[in-house]
């Protein structure tokens, strides 16, 4: 019994002795760890310490800005629309439709991706530029991507309650405005490429129920009969190459 607090004892006293040089570092007040100051451009220079929490920050808001940001919004909820629509609750997974809207996502955006790489990460990487420059510059083609699939009135209704009404051009338009009417639109056309999709495998279970109906099966479920057929229905018009290719398309016209 008592080599466990022994060891206790001797793991803590391994780990302080470990932080001892960081303390001693952190300690010195010859370097600053938190500063701020002005160029010789009037901007302003901020300390390794700020830029890195700074970055940190934003990479935790990463995932919420992929799924809100970019397609991925329009694909998933197409993808659970058409696994609904057939019928079958869990095949594909939802890890595998997951999958496909990350990847499928990748490929729409790659256009966008790399613009900002070129313009914004390569520059700063190389330290041509400083970190406020290459943020405004990484706005730039993720802005024009989502005001070219943002509707006009989805603009208007979010521009109307925020009282910016006199919005002359698109670059004048705040991303605290266009982002949420963005992920309006992108609901919007998400539930409307959804709807036409189901509409053939509704006239399936319909026909199907009626055939049953009137054989007078009414204790057979008309969803065990008339899943067979929405499977083969799919795979003989080629229903994937169908999605992907619609989705992928949709964000080009």
């Amino acid at each position: 019994m008592s080599g466990r607090p022994i060891k206790a004892w001797s793991v803590l006293l391994t780990l302080g002795l470990m932080l001892l040089p960081f303390t001693s570092f952190a300690a010195d007040p010859g370097i600053p760890a938190v500063s701020v100051a002005s160029d010789e451009k009037g901007g302003t220079v901020y300390t390794l310490s700020l830029q890195i929490i700074a970055l940190m920050t934003m990479l935790t808001l990463l995932p919420a800005g992929l799924m809100m940001l970019t397609a991925f919004t329009r694909i998933i909820i197409v993808l659970a629309i058409l696994r609904q629509a057939i019928g079958l609750m869990q095949a594909p997974s939802s890890q595998v439709l997951i999958g496909l809207a990350l990847f499928l996502t990748f490929f729409i955006m790659a256009p966008v991706f790399d613009r900002i790489f070129d313009d914004a990460v390569k520059p700063y990487v190389a330290e041509e530029i400083e970190l406020g420059v290459a943020l405004d510059r990484a706005q730039g083609p993720l802005r024009q991507f989502m005001m070219g699939q943002t509707r006009e009135t989805d603009l208007s209704m979010f521009a109307e309650i925020s009282g910016n009404k006199d919005l002359e051009s698109a670059d004048a338009v705040p991303f605290s405005l266009l982002i949420p009417a963005f992920i309006t639109s992108e609901l919007k056309t998400a539930f409307q490429i959804g709807f036409l999709l189901y509409i053939p495998f509704l006239v399936i279970d319909l026909v199907v129920a009626s055939v049953l109906m009137a054989m007078g099966m009414m204790m057979l479920s008309p969803m065990m009969i008339s899943l067979p057929f929405k499977i083969m229905l799919f795979v003989l018009v080629d229903g994937w190459s169908l999605i992907m290719g619609t989705l992928a398309s949709s964000f080009f016209v």
